[in-house]
């Protein structure tokens, strides 16, 4: 099967710097999730804070969904590979987060909402990735927008199935862009034996998430080969160009992930992502007094 090339072959594939396996845990309201991305990688991964996995097709592992909860200084982008998720906030937003489909919020000066299951039994499976703003827009008018599976952009070609949730991808502009980070977000499926390259900016740091199958990630003659829910933090350097995804005798699907990184001081505390401490006390300040 021909490999997918971008316009411009790549030159220097991104080598995998290191492997990563989630951690098992529990938010929200007992909801069972692996977090992928923990909060000692987001120097390392900057401007993502945190990406959480949750799949089960147990009621008990996500009935009690995400009640009232506080956010402030970042984006959250979940999208939902399968099953039904209700979203309400406090700005008057109110969507249904369905198969396929995408959520993508902006907290911004803050903002409180729930995400409950709109099902009471079947399978719940997607991605919450947090995605963080630069000290100007940390208080900016919080935002929100559903985007439903029909209308991510898609491609397909050679044994590959592109969707393009943010960035662009070989001529194909994503659902959503932003200016200071420039995140490239696309979930990947490869039929066995396929191999996809998708053009990287050598400043973003970047990471594939396999959910699926296993995939050889690097250069053709020394590619490492990347199991399924584990994440491969792909190397940084200028002369690297890109990242190269091959599929074995099985089919695979992953999340492929990048961003221009922001350099900024990050101080967290729970659900408060701002530069300083005195930014958070000023945030626990806003939700006690009800001003989120």
């Amino acid at each position: 099967m021909a490999p997918f090339l971008p316009a411009d072959p790549l030159l220097a594939p991104r080598p995998v710097e290191r492997q990563v396996l989630g951690r098992p845990t529990q938010d929200g309201d007992g909801v069972r999730l692996t977090r992928v991305l923990t909060q000692d990688l987001q120097r390392r991964l900057d401007p993502f804070l945190m990406l959480d996995a949750f799949g089960s097709d147990a009621a008990a592992d996500y009935i009690g969904g995400f009640p009232d909860h506080p956010h402030r200084g970042f984006e959250t982008v979940t999208y939902m590979l399968e099953g039904r998720m209700r979203h309400h906030d406090s700005a008057g937003n109110a969507g249904l987060l369905t198969s396929g489909a995408v959520q993508w919020m902006t907290a911004g000066r803050g903002i409180v909402h729930s995400e409950m299951p709109e099902q009471e039994e079947g399978r719940m499976e997607g991605f919450q990735l947090w995605l963080n703003l630069p000290a100007r827009d940390k208080l900016c008018a919080p935002w929100y927008r559903d985007i439903p599976a029909a209308d991510i952009p898609r491609f397909d070609h050679a044994g590959v199935h592109v969707q393009v949730i943010a960035g662009s991808s070989h001529g194909v502009a994503g659902a959503v862009e932003r200016e200071a980070t420039a995140p490239i977000y696309l979930d990947v499926h490869l039929a066995p034996g396929a191999v996809f390259e998708q053009a990287l900016p050598p400043g973003h740091n970047a990471f594939v998430y396999v959910y699926r199958g296993e995939l050889a990630i690097g250069p053709a003659e020394a590619a490492t080969p990347v199991g399924p829910q584990r994440m491969a933090l792909l190397a940084n350097g200028a002369d690297l160009d890109g990242v190269r995804l091959a599929a074995g005798a099985a089919p695979a699907r992953a999340l492929l992930i990048a961003g221009r990184p922001l350099g900024e001081p990050i101080v967290q505390y729970g659900p408060f992502v701002m530069n300083t401490e005195a930014e958070i006390r000023q945030a626990l300040t806003d939700f006690r007094a009800g001003r989120l």
